[in-house]
């Protein structure tokens, strides 16, 4: 085996393509040059027989509480040591030593660090393997993933432009952020030019149910509604449960759940309809497909979503949810939302999605790029 001998971080202020507003608050804008809090994290791990893997994670503090610097530091300082020792096949050795480190409170530690790791692990365990990922995992069902668009918080004309400029999306998933009017409004814009095409409705944690309830009586009579994601606080799992009596809707977590220990606790107290998976919030692959297993004995329906990934991140979801069967288009919306891409071997065409089928993660690294555009974050 490939003993790992090399750890190197690269946070990257990656550039958006469009404004993109959460429930929770902004992620980015065109123009703007990114905080350096909400960078993207790549990961380059080398092999000793020179073989190489990377991984990527945005940070994100509006949505949870790692940053770009608490991730570098956490790579650099805590998990690279651990690293060191392993080879790329190591994961579930990884993740064990790393939560004994970095020792988890109520769900899991650092998921978002450890994410980027276990991707890079992954691309290069299946290079060393001379097969792709998602045979590593168990192979791929689907050789192609349907996307789903992400609309931002946004005034009614904002809204409709972005809906209409994503026609070819089969699915809409609109960003509502607790004004009973504004979201009100954005959602009957996006129902007219959807024409019949499902709407996944994201709170982001901006809600409460009262609240709620009214915005469910205003737009009662859009029969495409989905389901609603995390309308009310991660932390309030009992809220999550009354809202499943209160309004007709079914109720989907995220924020809510980010290991399948999290969501076994939902799942017993029926706080959930559905559950969004995503890479970043699970720590890695194969902790993503255990809370999908968990979802799926529990009766829940499956959500795929990711963080803006800008290339590594968004081909590691691909073979994730290559095998899984998800209730909605995958909601991946790094092509969609960021200026470029940081990989090439990417084939999406009339948002679908191709799962690479290369040795690793099957795509090619723009290394230059990154190193280039690497920034000196302030702790350092």
């Amino acid at each position: 085996m490939s003993r790992i001998t090399q750890v190197e971080v690269f946070p990257v202020a990656v550039p958006f393509a469009r404004r993109f507003v959460l429930g929770s608050g902004a992620v980015g804008s065109p123009g703007e040059r990114p905080d350096q809090a909400t960078a993207v994290v790549f990961v380059k791990l080398t092999t000793e027989d020179g073989v190489v893997g990377w991984g990527e994670q945005r940070a994100l503090p509006s949505w949870s509480y790692e940053t770009a610097e608490t991730m570098a530091v956490v790579i650099k300082r805590h998990l690279a040591p651990i690293l060191l020792e392993l080879t790329p096949f190591d994961v579930e050795l990884f993740h064990q030593r790393a939560a004994k480190r970095l020792s988890p409170s109520v769900s899991n530690g650092f998921p978002f660090a450890r994410a980027a790791v276990d991707v890079a692990m992954h691309d290069a365990a299946g290079k060393l393997a001379g097969v792709p990922v998602h045979a590593l995992l168990g192979g791929k069902v689907y050789d192609e993933i349907p996307l789903c668009s992400a609309i931002g918080v946004g005034d009614s004309d904002a809204v409709r432009e972005h809906a209409l400029q994503s026609s070819d999306y089969s699915a809409y998933k609109v960003k509502i952020g607790g004004d009973l009017d504004a979201d009100t409004a954005a959602i009957d814009t996006v129902a007219e030019v959807a024409d019949g095409k499902p709407l996944w409705l994201d709170a982001n944690q901006s809600y409460r149910p009262s609240l709620l309830k009214q915005l469910r009586d205003r737009t009662a009579g859009i029969r495409t509604i989905h389901c609603i994601e995390q309308p009310v606080p991660s932390t309030d799992t009992l809220a999550m449960q009354r809202l499943r009596g209160l309004i007709d809707l079914p109720i989907a977590i995220d924020e809510g759940s980010f290991s399948a220990q999290d969501l076994a606790r939902a799942i017993r107290l029926e706080a959930a309809d559905l559950v969004v998976v995503k890479v970043c919030k699970s720590g890695g692959l194969r902790n993503a497909l255990k809370t999908a297993q968990t979802a799926l004995a529990g009766g829940l329906e499956i959500l795929a979503s990711g963080l803006t990934d800008c290339g590594v991140a968004f081909a590691a979801a691909l073979h994730v949810f290559s095998q899984l069967d998800l209730a909605l288009p995958a909601e991946l919306n790094g092509p969609e939302l960021l200026s470029d891409l940081y990989v090439d071997g990417l084939t999406i065409t009339k948002a679908v999605a191709t799962v690479p089928t290369a040795p690793g993660l099957g795509v090619q690294v723009d290394e230059d790029r990154i190193r280039a555009e690497s920034i000196d974050l302030e702790y350092s």
